[in-house]
């Protein structure tokens, strides 16, 4: 499993508009179907072909697939049950994946690490800070779907269920909305009190609130839009005069 686990970070190696992660799911998959079938070399590349099909999920996740494929390969499983299982968990695996980390995760952290900066860690401790935390959450979901999946097999459905990430994903929401009027706060206590007429600012603001309650809850990935627009932000308010550094 360590070996599928460390191949597994380069899922997305081979993406193409055919397969999509099916190549780098073969790739992944090939060290435990090599000791399963090294027997019997017809049975690896009729696994083989058949796990290089299309397949697409988040890539963190992917891992979930991963194990379960494996077990069901190990269990014996025929071609049409692997094809069926695979197809059944790509879309909640690719669905999950997308509204637990691009949406959540990542906007949290990263706006986190914004504030922490505004706040005067510096960029050097702020830019630790992003890639320690999100990565040991990153590492942590990967490492969790992979055991998830091996020790869950056809079943591991249940196993999703049971460790709540869909509610996870909704938890972190509020997170997010909350470091975000932080990072306001932080911000117009700071750089944007000398940076330019503050009722520009003022005027700014309600129109982002008007377009928030017009339009909001059809924006694409609102938290990750948040984070890019909050970003730019902090990147003009760096280049006026008064403005940080």
């Amino acid at each position: 499993m360590g070996a599928t686990f460390l191949r597994s970070f380069l899922v997305q190696g081979a993406w193409n508009y055919h397969t999509m992660l099916g190549t780098g799911f073969a790739f992944a998959l090939l060290p435990g179907l090599r000791r399963l079938y090294r027997q019997d070399p017809d049975a690896l590349e009729a696994a083989i072909r058949r796990h290089t099909e299309h397949f697409n999920a988040h890539p963190y996740l992917t891992g979930v697939a991963l194990g379960a494929a494996l077990r069901l390969e190990q269990e014996g499983a025929d071609e049409g049950t692997v094809r069926r299982f695979k197809t059944a968990v790509r879309g909640p695996l690719g669905s999950l994946g997308d509204r637990l980390v691009w949406a959540s995760w990542l906007p949290a952290v990263a706006l986190a690490s914004l504030v922490i900066y505004w706040l005067g860690a510096g960029w050097a401790w702020s830019s630790a800070f992003f890639l320690v935390v999100y990565n040991a959450g990153h590492l942590a979901l990967r490492v969790w779907g992979l055991r998830a999946g091996w020790s869950a097999g056809r079943e591991v459905a249940g196993r999703l269920r049971a460790a709540g990430l869909g509610e996870l994903a909704e938890r972190l929401g509020p997170v997010g909305a909350v470091l975000s009027g932080l990072l306001c706060g932080v911000l117009g206590a700071g750089p944007l009190a000398d940076a330019g007429d503050g009722g520009l600012w003022v005027a700014l603001a309600s129109a982002g609130f008007v377009l928030g309650l017009a339009a909001g809850h059809r924006a694409w990935r609102a938290a990750a839009v948040g984070t890019v627009v909050a970003v730019a932000a902090v990147v003009v308010v760096s280049s006026l005069p008064g403005g940080a550094g």
